[in-house]
């Protein structure tokens, strides 16, 4: 507990205590709906930062890299069988092996960033620090695309295992596919928490579960008694035909697409990277190791998949169901009772992890959104938390690009893999690139080696990109190629923009901060379209100014209206008279500008009130025009004047939702947390009594520091459900934890003050946070 004696009381002037009674202002139906649906506002104190062990870390981090083995294999069979037949089964295995060699050389890659650069950003992080923020818009795109697809990709994917177990929802995988998505991002906007064991369980379910099934199967195969298809004779399966005319090049570009399509096995590998500060300390030895045990686990289950394909001769089907890993399970288990219950325990697993990892996008877009964003490569309002902290609006648009790229593409996994490995392995190209540039910058330790291993991960990575350029051009691809550029460039200008507008707004002597301009007169001028509601509080609000001469314009535009309002006007018996500015061309802006130009004339200070009437803002936008915004644009270029909008909620006073008068205070919901007190002495804030010693309990809502005879005065207003009071500490810039949302007791004297109570130097203790009352 902290105490400050009370001095003798001292005239103040702080505008920040409360009044004893507040204007009762009614929720919006939009945000009753929102809290109806997403449950109560969190609170900033809310914000956690909780640290991860290395086994729940990786449990939580790793899904969408684990579960890309379900469907990399058979994504290499997919445009092996229609040309090679049966030698796909064989040519499958040392495409594997080079995607496998890969992994292993981005794992070395990877090993260094999360030592590095332990801050969430992975490869964005690493080419702003080694390249700049320009060139690091490419890792952005790279990693924003490589969030959108895989959202699609794993709901798809999870979807197909499902329909593999359950056919009879074959028909309707786009429909329960998108919504998975809707469901997802419902759960996430109400602040869904990636970490604890529920979101690491499927990791290690599925793992186990295939592991399971790659075991088995491998030792039936020692045995003799693991089965094989006989995919010539399957309906439904892609055709496993030779085809005439078969030449080498054609063998190439058939063996470069199936190449492309199994590097969807490595999505997912840049995880770690992105969330090293999730991590309990030390986080960077943290992250390696679980790094190399995901990389391990993958590689061990790619490797097995395509193995248990090349012996069992599962095929994809045109469908998209059953998947390949379902019948190499069923094979594997075989068709007893045993067998049926192990097949659907790992179909389970298959499609718990796929959709787990299709879930970890939605922590990862809206962060790096935010990342990019707070450099103004993005729009600022992806960098803002919403309702239950979270970033909604980043949410929000991973959800809609994600649905609409389902619907283009039926949900189907095999037309969404063109989509997938360009911006994957962009990124893979950014980070082994920076990191070889990194160490080439500061050459520590053994650099050359690192500088190799690095440089020889991102050049591999680069000639990926290209060959999946090239070989899925036709396929989809392309408009990743087009859309790619596009993007890099809008994030570029826009940041120019953020940064020109910066600069404009930078141009400011501080010498003349405080600088006050002295007007012989002052003129208030109000624009009128029309007299309504809207006209009568801009001229109340222009009352309040006290002006030295208060004037009513209107512009000409028509003249048969400008007639009718001003008979309308005259009926009144309006105090001011309404003048009309001729406007022949009709040229708003440049007649508002010629009026207040003339109006500044003799020292003479102008403002002008523009009213404007808001309205909902779908159907209010196509019926509405922003006539107001215009004008006090224009009017913002004039020396001596300012334009100030007075808005007037026209949809509140359609609803009934006008703020009425109060008897009594009202505290937001967000704050109500701060209960009267139940403690022995301490009372409610309402019940505090002038001149009498007290103590009280509140949350801080709002903290002020002003000056008082050249000393520095600090102020705090707390409030609870009963009423606000100020806490004033003379001589004091600040006090360590007082901060809005704190919860605070306070002790001593209560004294009145222009109708405010007021604390002097009061003894205070700080209190740990309540949770919020949940509807």
């Amino acid at each position: 507990m902290n105490e400050q004696t009370p001095p003798a009381e001292t005239e103040s002037s702080l505008d920040l205590a409360s009044a004893s009674t507040e204007t009762y202002l009614r929720e919006p139906i939009t945000y009753r709906l929102k809290r109806r649906l997403l449950g109560p506002p969190l609170t900033n104190d809310q914000l956690g930062d909780e640290r991860l062990s290395k086994t729940v870390a990786l449990g939580v981090l790793a899904p969408d890299c684990i579960s890309s083995s379900a469907y990399g294999t058979e994504q290499i069979l997919v445009e092996l069988l229609p040309y090679a037949a049966l030698g796909a089964f064989t040519l499958v295995l040392p495409i594997t092996g080079i995607i496998l060699g890969i992994l292993l050389l981005l794992t070395l890659s990877y090993r260094q960033v999360v030592m590095v650069y332990t801050r969430a950003g992975g490869s964005y992080v690493v080419a702003r620090e080694n390249f700049g923020p320009k060139v690091a818009q490419i890792a952005a795109v790279a990693l924003l695309i490589d969030y959108v697809v895989t959202v699609a990709v794993q709901a798809a994917a999870g979807t197909v295992a499902v329909a593999s177990a359950i056919p009879s929802i074959g028909p309707y995988t786009m429909e329960m596919t998108i919504g998975v998505v809707l469901v997802l991002a419902y759960g996430n906007l109400r602040g869904i928490k990636e970490a604890g064991r529920i979101f690491a369980f499927p990791t290690y379910f599925f793992t186990v579960s295939i592991g399971a099934v790659i075991v088995v199967g491998i030792i039936k195969a020692l045995l003799g008694t693991l089965p094989q298809i006989d995919p010539t004779h399957l309906q439904g399966a892609i055709e496993v035909t030779h085809r005439d005319g078969f030449v080498m090049g054609a063998t190439v570009l058939v063996l470069l697409r199936a190449f492309a399509n199994g590097g969807s096995s490595l999505t997912g590998l840049e995880a770690i990277s992105n969330g090293v500060s999730a991590f309990q300390k030390p986080e960077g030895p943290n992250a390696r190791r679980a790094l190399v045990i995901m990389a391990c686990t993958l590689g061990f289950l790619v490797a097995g998949v395509s193995l248990l394909a090349y012996l069992t001769h599962a095929v994809p089907y045109t469908a998209g169901y059953p998947s390949v890993i379902s019948q190499e399970a069923k094979l594997v288990f075989g068709s007893g009772t045993l067998g049926h219950v192990l097949y659907i325990v790992v179909q389970t697993a298959t499609a718990l992890i796929l959709y787990t990892g299709a879930n970890t996008s939605f922590n990862g877009f809206p962060f790096l959104a935010s990342f990019v964003a707070e450099d103004q490569f993005l729009p600022r309002q992806l960098r803002k938390r919403g309702h239950r902290l979270v970033f909604s609006n980043a949410i929000i648009l991973l959800t809609v690009v994600a649905v609409v790229l389902l619907l283009v593409t039926r949900a189907r996994v095999t037309a969404l893999v063109p989509f997938y490995a360009i911006g994957v392995f962009t990124g893979f190209t950014m980070a082994g690139l920076g990191m070889a540039r990194h160490h080439q910058r500061l050459r520590e330790g053994a650099w050359r080696r690192s500088l190799a291993i690095n440089l020889a991960a991102g050049v591999t990575s680069l000639i990926v990109v290209l060959i999946f350029a090239i070989a899925k051009f036709t396929e989809g691809a392309w408009a990743v190629v087009i859309l790619f550029p596009i993007l890099v460039f809008a994030l570029i200008r826009l940041n120019k923009e953020y940064r020109d507008e910066a600069e404009a707004l930078r141009q400011l002597d501080p010498d003349k901060v405080d600088e006050t301009t002295v007007y012989a007169h002052h003129t208030v001028l109000v624009f009128v379209d029309t007299l309504d509601l809207a006209t009568v509080e801009a001229f109340r609000y222009g009352r309040s100014l006290r002006p030295s001469q208060l004037r009513a314009v209107h512009f000409v535009l028509d003249s048969a209206r400008a007639e009718r309002l001003q008979a309308h006007w005259e009926s009144t018996n309006a105090r001011v008279p309404l003048e009309l500015v001729d406007c022949p061309d009709r040229r708003l802006g440049r007649a508002a500008m010629q009026l207040v130009n003339r109006a500044t004339a003799d020292r003479t200070q102008v403002t002008v009130l523009l009213p404007r009437r808001s309205y909902s803002h779908i159907l209010g936008r196509l019926l509405h025009d922003n006539t107001a915004d215009y004008i006090a644009r224009v009017i913002s270029r004039l020396p001596s004047a300012a334009a100030t909008i007075i808005p007037f909620d026209t949809t509140a006073r359609l609803h009934g939702e006008m703020a009425e008068p109060a008897t009594a205070p009202s505290i937001p919901a967000t704050e109500r947390r701060a209960k009267p007190p139940t403690a022995k002495g301490a009372a409610a804030i309402g019940r505090a009594q002038p001149g009498q010693p007290c103590s009280v309990e509140g949350t801080v809502r709002a903290v002020q520091v002003a000056s008082l005879d050249e000393q520095p005065v600090f102020a705090c207003e707390v409030v609870d459900t009963t009423g606000a009071v100020t806490a004033v500490f003379y001589g004091r810039r600040h006090i360590r934890g007082i901060t809005p949302g704190t919860h605070i007791r306070i002790h001593g004297r209560v004294v009145e003050k222009e109708g405010k109570l007021v604390f002097n130097n009061p003894r205070y203790e700080l209190l740990p946070s309540e949770e919020p009352d949940a509807d």
